[in-house]
């Protein structure tokens, strides 16, 4: 594990509850441990309960479970672990996502039908004629109680033919304002790839 860590190594902490999602820096690794430097207070981080772990490498997305060993404040103490795994080597983990949606931008609203997720944006179809130059609204729903808002800026529009359903398929990017929604996505996306792989 220690050739994967390094000092100075941005790592993702996602408890039980995702939406306690963190983020911070790694600043010593031991052959048993690993210390961060997190970005807020360690909320719902308990001694001796399992957190999943994100981190980018050379390889991939670094995923593995493991628990606070000690915790000092923002500075956290985490078993090495057992295990590990690779997720996709593209920057965000990208899954199916089939919902009937709504898209809004002011006091105008457009039906969508959307196709995939990432924490890095989405793709989806429409029969609604969108405006790419603007900036629109959405809520996504990740479970029964959890959804996340966030501001989809679009980047491609294709005309579909040969008698699809759905006039347009549109792909882009999402804007945060909240860093934790952009955790919490990572980790709903990067846990149902696991899901399915698994299935």
């Amino acid at each position: 594990m220690r050739e994967l860590i390094e000092n100075n190594q941005r790592i993702t902490m996602v408890t039980y509850d995702f939406r306690n999602a963190n983020k911070g820096t790694i600043v010593d690794v031991q052959p048993d441990n690993f210390t961060i430097e997190l970005d807020y207070d360690p909320k719902g981080v308990l001694k001796s309960n399992y957190c999943e772990f994100y981190t980018q490498t050379s390889n991939g997305i670094l995923y593995f479970d493991s628990y606070a060993k000690d915790i000092d404040g923002r500075r956290v103490t985490i078993a090495s672990p057992a295990k590990h795994k690779f997720l996709q080597r593209r920057r965000f983990t990208r899954i199916k996502y089939m919902h009937d949606l709504k898209l809004a931008c002011g006091e105008a609203s457009y039906d969508i039908s959307t196709l995939d997720i990432s924490a890095g944006g989405m793709k989806f179809v429409t029969n609604s004629n969108i405006d790419i130059d603007k900036e629109y609204q959405i809520t996504l729903p990740l479970s029964d109680e959890v959804s996340v808002d966030c501001i989809f800026s679009p980047i491609r529009i294709e005309k579909n033919l040969n008698g699809e359903e759905r006039a347009y398929t549109l792909s882009g990017e999402f804007k945060f304002s909240d860093n934790k929604v952009k955790l919490t996505l990572i980790q709903y996306c990067s846990k149902r790839s696991l899901e399915i792989a698994n299935k």
